[in-house]
């Protein structure tokens, strides 16, 4: 069940003014843009991971799936990703709720556990830059899938993490 969110209302600011989407509607009550919008492009969800068949736990890799931009950090053939990539997985409500593996940085992951954006999301920002400004982005970071090789010659632990200076906002 979807954590229970405030019903929009006037900020306290601005006077007349309703609250942010994410602030006030669950997942579930997203309008297809407002869900769109909510992704930061960071390009972390994009990476490969391994799960480990005896435990279950999950590793990224700084190794990217193939449709990835690695400058933009966004998907090259969006349109088109599933047909693309078979295992590229679609984001739902429920997905979001169950998946062990979006990072903790993830706007819908975020959303779902009712806490606010970051301050370097481009919904509250004003601009795609500060997803990589902020050091959240894998531009820099991450391989193309095409050029890497063995995905376990490249197990990372910062799409795990927030970075200095980004810190978790509050519940």
């Amino acid at each position: 069940m979807p954590p229970s969110r405030r019903r929009a209302e006037p900020a306290p600011d601005a006077p007349g003014t309703a609250e942010p989407f994410w602030r006030v509607k669950s997942l579930e009550e997203l309008s297809p843009r407002e869900w769109e919008s909510l992704c930061d492009g960071c390009g972390r969800c994009c990476l490969h991971k391994l799960r480990d068949p005896d435990d279950g736990a999950v590793a990224f890799t700084e190794v990217a799936c193939r449709l990835l931009d690695l400058r933009s950090c966004r998907c090259s053939d969006y349109a088109n990703r599933f047909r693309r990539v078979p295992d590229c997985v679609r984001l739902t409500p429920k997905v979001v709720r169950e998946a062990d593996w979006l990072p903790p940085t993830c706007a819908y992951r975020l959303v779902a556990e009712g806490k606010d954006l970051p301050w370097w999301h481009p919904l509250v920002s004003g601009s795609p830059e500060t997803v990589h400004t902020a050091g959240i982005s894998v531009r820099g970071r991450a391989v193309s899938e095409r050029d890497a090789g063995a995905l376990e010659d490249h197990v990372v632990s910062w799409p795990r993490r927030w970075p200095r200076g980004a810190r978790e906002p509050a519940g």
